[in-house]
């Protein structure tokens, strides 16, 4: 979908291992822009800058800088850009980052190095936030629950680990066999709190559009229905023209700035999901920038924010 051309330029906006910036260098003549807030991620990738004679340039940054990324590595526009939306392999088998309950350690859950971690939210927020923060972006439905007991649980000791956050979840949210862990979705909900993740998604698409060149593309791969619904509420938005109403005086319509190149979401077969089991939720759409101007930026929707939890408003 991102259909690399020999001698365009490509913006890899998760750089994370770097699968995707070796198969954009493999076309000859590529120039390449890799960014990822994990300056782990940004330090493993300094070999393939060295191979790559001086094809790749890496930055650690969050994605929804790309644009003044961009401009900063001296291009202003760019041929693509892939999004690899969500937490990384890397990230999830690392214990001492803390994402993973399958793993004991601390409970950080930070995609970067800086602002408050997840055992920072588990201990300031208010049993109201907390719900709000498991319901929104968990969808657990016994969300009220869990952050009843967080809340409990706090004022008889920090809670300051995976596990010890698992154990206590698992105690009031009852799962049925061969389904998933029961903390899954708290976990989830902390991890995309703490890291900003929905917000930095929407705004990285609209980066994305103001940086992309006509018939540039912009390929994306989510991983569960949050992070797709923003990006095929988006694409569907930009890929269509915007109509008056009959009963108001004609406005000036906002021309379509994509074109759709996947009405819905590819997803993988099942002998990809064999081979990598991590995938088996991945939905990826595309879409290819056509020559109008980009739309101006919508509103934010009014979901939990960490500024306001953080300093108690």
């Amino acid at each position: 979908m991102l259909a690399p051309r020999e001698g365009g330029i490509y913006l890899d906006a998760t750089f994370g291992a770097g699968g995707y910036s070796r198969m954009i260098l493999d076309v000859a003549g590529t120039h390449l822009i890799g960014i990822d807030r994990d300056r782990t991620a940004i330090a493993g990738g300094f070999d393939l800058v060295e191979r790559s004679g001086g094809r790749l340039t890496l930055v650690e940054d969050r994605f929804s800088h790309l644009e003044r990324v961009c401009a900063t590595t001296g291009f202003a526009t760019v041929d693509g850009i892939v999004l690899d939306v969500g937490v990384s392999s890397m990230q999830l088998d690392e214990a001492g980052r803390g994402f993973s309950f399958r793993h004991d350690g601390p409970l950080d859950m930070r995609m970067g190095h800086d602002g408050p971690t997840a055992a920072d939210v588990v201990a300031r927020a208010s049993e109201a936030e907390l719900a709000d923060i498991i319901y929104v972006f968990g969808e657990e439905r016994q969300s009220r629950a869990v952050a009843r007991a967080i809340v409990a649980g706090r004022k008889e000791a920090p809670i300051a680990t995976t596990r010890a956050l698992a154990d206590l979840v698992s105690k009031v949210v009852r799962a049925k066999p061969r389904d998933i862990h029961p903390a899954t979705r708290t976990f989830q909900a902390l991890r995309i709190f703490v890291n900003e993740e929905l917000d930095e998604l929407q705004l990285a698409l609209e980066a994305a559009e103001r940086v992309l060149k006509a018939g540039g593309r912009l390929v994306v791969v989510s991983f569960h229905s949050l992070e797709d619904r923003i990006v095929k509420n988006f694409l569907n938005e930009r890929g269509k023209t915007s109509g008056g109403s009959r009963h108001l005086p004609e406005v000036s319509k906002a021309e379509p700035s994509f074109h759709l190149l996947t009405r819905r979401p590819l997803v993988p077969n099942e002998s990809e999901i064999s081979a990598n089991p991590r995938a088996r939720s991945a939905k990826l759409r595309a879409a290819e920038r056509t020559e109008a101007s980009a739309h101006l930026p919508g509103d934010r929707p009014s979901w939990p924010r960490l500024s306001d939890v953080m300093r108690g408003g």
